[in-house]
This record gives C-alpha cells, structure tokens and sequence, in this order.
C-alpha cells in the first residue's frame, strides 16, 4: 500500500504544478478556465487509471494467496489423514 501512497503523492503534486503554472500564465480568462478543466480532467483520468492497476494488483496478489492457502490446507489435511492411518495400523498390531 505505501506504494500507492507514493504514486498519489506524485500525482497530486504533478496536478499542482501544472494548476498553478496555468494559474500564473499571462492568458484571458476563459483560456485559463478551459486549460484548467483539460488539466483536472487528465488528472482525474490519471488517478483512476493508477487505482485501477492497484485494485487489479491487490486482486491478483489476493488471489495468490487464497491459491496458497488451498495447496497448504490439502497438504495438512493430507498428513492429518496420513498419521490417522499410521495410529489406526500401529492400534492394530499392538
């Protein structure tokens, strides 16, 4: 997640700049206005980009986990089965 922080720290203080170098250029009005709208909305598609490639890697690393998880409960219940037979065996020849 500190990457994703990061990555919107940069964002926000690259929109700033841009917002305030638009702010400061000797342009009419309505020019001014209009980059601005240009810049939120290039801003605005950025940052969902950005939150859609970390829900896709948070998704897949999620995913990689629960596949984990299931390799690990089939080898324990695999073992728990195994030492049941070795108890039931050594029970029998006692």
């Amino acid at each position: 997640m500190e990457s994703g922080k990061v990555v919107l720290g940069v964002l926000a203080g690259v929109a700033t700049g841009a917002l305030l170098g638009i702010l400061f250029a000797p342009d009419k009005g309505t020019k001014t206005r209009k980059k601005i709208m240009s810049k939120g909305g290039d801003f605005a598609d950025s940052i969902k980009e950005q939150v859609e490639e970390l829900v896709e890697t948070i998704t897949e690393k999620y995913e990689g986990m629960m596949a984990d998880t299931d390799k690990v409960v089939a080898k324990v219940k695999d073992g728990h089965d195994l030492l049941k037979k070795e108890t039931k065996h050594l029970h029998h020849n006692s």
